[in-house]
């Protein structure tokens, strides 16, 4: 058998293995700056017109929480009179909060 031979340490084959940021690709680039926005809460409120299922259900629908976090969430707001849904950026959790009206439930956002 004979040895393959090994690169020394730290030679990369004239490759880099991270990415420069100015040379990240557009994607990456803009998963930075939203990273950096200001976080936005989205919070559910209870109310006494939709059902508890109809109401988990559009949770699922336009989240990604699973149907168990959809119905502690349900419950939660159903209990205590709101309830935490997410955190994300402003513009998103401004559409989030037209998709939840166009179902006919309520959220608001605030400042996280």
């Amino acid at each position: 058998m004979s040895e393959i031979p090994r690169k020394p340490r730290g030679d990369s084959g004239g490759t880099r293995s991270r990415a420069h940021p100015s040379h990240a690709s557009p994607k990456d680039q803009a998963k930075g700056r939203v990273d950096r926005l200001p976080p936005y809460k989205l919070l559910l409120h209870n109310d006494d017109v939709n059902d508890m299922a109809y109401v988990v259900q559009t949770i699922q629908e336009l989240t990604a929480l699973s149907r168990e976090e959809a119905t502690q969430r349900m419950l939660e707001a159903h209990k205590n009179g709101v309830a935490l849904l997410l955190v994300t950026h402003k513009e998103r959790a401004e559409l989030y909060a037209e998709q939840f009206a166009s179902k006919g439930l309520t959220v608001t956002i605030e400042p996280a």
